[in-house]
Order: C-alpha cells, then structure tokens, then sequence
C-alpha cells in the first residue's frame, strides 16, 4: 500500500517560486512512478508531470521550462519544483503514484493519490 502526502502549498505572487513536496510511504517507493496532476475551480483534473523510477520525465506542455519534477528515492519523496508562477498556476495540486513503468499523463493509470495541497498566485 502507498500513501502520498503532500506538502508546500501557500500563497505566492505572480513571477515567484513553490516547491511542493510528496512523501509516498510504503517499502516499494524506488520503483513507483510518480506523478503532479492539478484542479483549478470548475475545471477537469489535469496533468502537470511525471517521474519515472530511472528518473525520465514528462511535462505538460502549460509548464514545461518553468516547473521541473524530481525525486529521492532514499527519503521516498517526489518534488515539484514552480518557478516563474503565474496566476493560471493556482489550483489544488495532487501528488499520485502507480507500479507501472510507463510514463503516463493519464489520471486514471494511477492507484494512489494524495489530498492535495492548495497553490494560489496572485497577480
């Protein structure tokens, strides 16, 4: 079992920077893909990115060159690192994983989801 607990959210102006942070318990976290996925009022769930256990990555094309995803397998922890936020960046940000090796943008792949930490970028 794998929980994803997220940290990181707050308040930032537009032109700022968040990391957030995703703690996934659970013996296998190594060999997790992991995964951002964001929901804005009134919109759909959407993918931001993913990380893959060899550590390969995908971005929405929205927040590619601005957001960079890592992880570190030792202390099971995923970050998204935003940088030069906007205020279309703000929205609940989920963190979510799945034992599968394939780097997918889809919400449903993934098994395991957090319950989100709140990001909002004021202009």
């Amino acid at each position: 079992q794998v929980q994803p607990v997220e940290s990181g959210g707050g308040l930032v102006q537009a032109g700022g920077s968040l990391r957030l942070s995703c703690a996934a318990s659970g013996r296998t976290f190594s060999s997790l893909t992991m995964g951002w996925f964001r929901q804005a009022p009134g919109k759909e769930r959407e993918f931001v990115a993913t990380i893959g256990w060899h550590e390969s990555t995908a971005y929405a094309d929205s927040v590619k060159g601005r957001f960079t995803i890592s992880r570190d397998n030792p202390k099971s922890t995923v970050y998204l690192q935003m940088n030069n936020l906007k205020p279309e960046d703000t929205a609940v940000y989920y963190c979510a994983a799945y034992h599968g090796t394939v780097l997918t943008r889809i919400s449903r792949d993934y098994g395991y989801w957090g319950q989100g930490t709140q990001v909002t970028v004021s202009s």
